[in-house]
């Protein structure tokens, strides 16, 4: 469940393999913020980005908790659809 409190973690524009394992670590580092993922900055991105998102969920469900998606462009939901991680995901 999230607190009313809890501050989006902001996707940056582009997410690629060039920044992907930097964001991930960086987003790790912060986990409390990971329960919520804005997506409205997120441009240019590769498939990379569903490997990032998946180390976020998978470090949050070992702490009882979850992400919540919002904002997703259609490009994430259709590349989650055809990855087939759109459920695990929320999308």
């Amino acid at each position: 469940m999230l607190n009313k409190d809890t501050m989006p973690f902001l996707l940056p524009k582009i997410v690629t393999q060039e920044n992907a394992m930097q964001l991930q670590k960086e987003g790790l580092l912060n986990s409390p913020s990971l329960q919520l993922i804005d997506c409205s900055a997120l441009k240019d991105f590769d498939s990379t980005v569903l490997t990032v998102l998946l180390a976020w969920q998978k470090k949050l469900l070992s702490e009882g908790k979850s992400i919540s998606i919002e904002h997703a462009p259609e490009k994430l939901k259709v590349l989650a659809g055809v990855y087939g991680v759109a459920v695990l995901l929320g999308l």
